[in-house]
């Protein structure tokens, strides 16, 4: 199945695609780092058939490539730039000039895809963004609809919903929406992103989402009533017992006495086990270098060990909350390295990040989680078959 990827930047969803069965003619990125780990691991990679993307990079803004020259797809698969509603930026939105949501429903309705699949923020849901986001849908639902000379999104949306209800296009798609936490599927890390899937009509599919597989009351159980969290990692469980605000939950736990079925959430230890510490210079690791001045102050607090870490952002050091620093159970911070956040992002140790610490942070906190970027996928994949 053929596909093309907007807005690819270190090559998350387009990794997760690419397992799914996807086959990437077209992978658009503007911003030059990206670009570089893109042809890094393209032309010096062990990842099976990755080779396959020599060539398919357009080092371009998407707002000047002309989809039709890229012959037909089955999907279309991006995550528009997520400043204009992240919490952390101006909120500006629509009115944003990064605003490119328009420009991956051009790509829709220029390509006529099977599916698409398209990753965003939690803050596009926001109360605030609510009207832009049934806009949104909307422009998906019935891309051929298009925007008018001089009209307004807000007039446009109108005209959207007259014709939703009157007189629905043929060249219409089946659109859903839903808000995935990605510890509820297996990584290591509470990132909340909306994604939004969609069919075309005439192929008569049913939106659907993977199911969870991960529980925080099995991570929880497996701490403070087994124990089992801990002799896994060859340690005792804790004498001060759980943090305050889980106490109550542990305590249901405990006395209901019957394991959750889920897998429990992945912890920072869980999935940095086998990663020597970045201090010893030959550790065997690439991006695995040490970064010092790491510390903690009001509000900066980082990421705890035992548990899945936080929402990586675009950052470096001074990310709200200290995201990008690993916080221990006896007090003390580091940084995470490259290769570290890039487990926490589910990317496979093959894939070599380009830049200084900083750039690569930022390619890490604007990716897709890999593996949930695949799940998604699979289930479109499944459904297309």
């Amino acid at each position: 199945m053929r596909s093309i990827e907007l807005f690819t930047g270190a090559g998350g969803l387009a990794i997760g695609t690419h397992r799914a069965g996807f086959h990437h003619v077209a992978l658009i990125e503007r911003d030059q780092n990206a670009c570089r780990t893109l042809f890094r691991n393209i032309e010096d990679s062990n990842l099976k058939k990755i080779h396959q993307w020599k060539g398919k990079v357009h080092v371009e803004d998407v707002r000047k490539i002309q989809f039709g020259d890229l012959g037909s797809v089955d999907l279309v698969a991006g995550g528009p730039p997520c400043q204009p509603f992240s919490i952390g930026g101006r909120h500006r939105g629509m009115l944003d000039e990064r605003d490119m949501i328009p420009q991956f429903v051009r790509a829709v309705r220029e390509l006529r895809p099977k599916a698409f699949i398209m990753e965003n923020v939690k803050g596009l849901t926001r109360q605030s963004f609510a009207n832009y986001f049934r806009y949104t849908l909307c422009c998906l639902e019935m891309p051929t609809v298009t925007r008018m000379d001089g009209e307004s999104w807000e007039q446009h949306l109108a005209r959207l919903e007259f014709a939703k209800t009157n007189h629905p296009p043929e060249t219409g798609y089946t659109v859903q929406a839903k808000l995935l936490n990605a510890a509820k599927y297996g990584v290591p890390q509470t990132r909340e992103r909306v994604f939004i899937i969609g069919f075309r009509e005439d192929l008569c599919i049913e939106c659907e989402f993977p199911s969870e597989t991960h529980g925080q009351d099995s991570l929880l159980y497996d701490q403070w009533v087994t124990g089992a969290y801990w002799s896994r990692h060859g340690n005792a469980m804790p004498a001060g017992g759980p943090p305050k605000r889980y106490r109550n939950r542990v305590e249901r736990l405990r006395s209901a006495g019957v394991r959750p079925k889920l897998k429990p959430w992945v912890t920072v230890r869980d999935v940095l086990a086998d990663v020597p510490d970045p201090r010893e210079m030959k550790n065997g690791f690439n991006n695995h270098r040490f970064q010092p001045g790491a510390r903690t102050y009001v509000g900066h607090t980082g990421s705890a060990f035992d548990w899945p870490s936080k929402t990586l952002k675009a950052g470096d050091h001074g990310v709200p909350g200290g995201e990008n620093m690993i916080a221990y159970g006896d007090g003390s911070v580091r940084y995470f390295t490259a290769r570290e956040a890039a487990r926490i992002q589910t990317f496979p140790d093959e894939w070599f990040f380009e830049g200084a610490w900083t750039i690569t942070m930022r390619q890490l906190g604007n990716a897709v989680p890999v593996s949930l970027a695949e799940l998604v996928a699979r289930m479109v994949a499944k459904k297309l078959r």
